[in-house]
């Protein structure tokens, strides 16, 4: 099965919309959204119901949880608070019916899926081969999806060696038939690895190879839409970065 596996659309519709294209014109069976559907962006309904309407598998993130009053917001950043504060008072009640019952891990075609990571589902960032092998160890899944630090990557750990592992770009393929692996898809919405364009990956759930993919979309529509909303702009500038 050809799975497309994204995380943190962060209320991009028009990311969202070129990554559902992408992964249409790819042939993928099923579709894996690992949280944070909304936050920081302009078009939360509009993104909570496209992945109500698409996703086989929806976790819910951080910014999920805040939006919907499950989660604080005490431990956010400035421009996070008050992108959750804003998208929780515009969210209509059928988005929070969707988004209400939704927990941030679930395992599918024996493969671990987690908003944060293994040991904190919620909110561990895993950014280092430290981190990936403690994650790893409390796994109960040989290989493990993650979303939340908005950096596409992959880290492997063979014959009981320490975890290693780098960022990925668009094009670059993982054979992970054997060993222990933690990957992240990337961003949906937010990138923030330099390459502003939506990422995602695709997942042969048969011979476990993974690619990772990019898809350019309107960058001036979404920030537009982060503008009307009255969000900070900042929100909106970067986007154009990746940053």
């Amino acid at each position: 099965m050809l799975v497309a596996v994204f995380s943190d659309i962060h209320a991009n519709l028009q990311a969202f919309e070129a990554v559902l294209d992408d992964a249409r014109a790819a042939g993928v069976q099923e579709r894996w959204c690992l949280g944070d559907v909304v936050g920081y962006g302009g078009d939360p309904d509009a993104c909570v119901t496209l992945a109500a309407e698409h996703c086989d598998v929806l976790l819910a993130g951080n910014h999920d949880l805040a939006a919907t009053g499950d989660l604080s917001v005490e431990d956010f950043s400035l421009r996070a608070r008050l992108s959750a504060e804003w998208t929780g008072s515009v969210l209509s009640d059928a988005s929070r019916r969707t988004l209400a019952p939704l927990t941030s891990q679930a395992e599918r075609a024996a493969v671990g899926l987690y908003h944060g990571s293994p040991r904190h589902p919620v909110w561990e960032y895993v950014i280092t081969a430290a981190l990936a092998d403690l994650c790893l160890d409390s796994a109960a899944q040989r290989v493990c999806i993650v979303g939340h630090s908005h950096v596409a990557g992959a880290y492997g750990r063979r014959d009981g060696q320490p975890a290693t592992g780098a960022s990925r770009g668009d094009g670059d393929v993982i054979d992970a038939g054997h060993g222990e692996w933690l990957v992240n898809p990337g961003s949906v919405g937010q990138p923030r690895d330099g390459d502003p364009r939506a990422a995602w990956l695709a997942l042969d759930t048969e011979s476990f190879q993974f690619v990772w993919h990019r898809s350019a979309y309107d960058i001036p529509g979404a920030q537009a839409a982060i503008l009307a909303a009255g969000l900070p702009g900042s929100l909106a500038e970067r986007l154009q970065y990746g940053q």
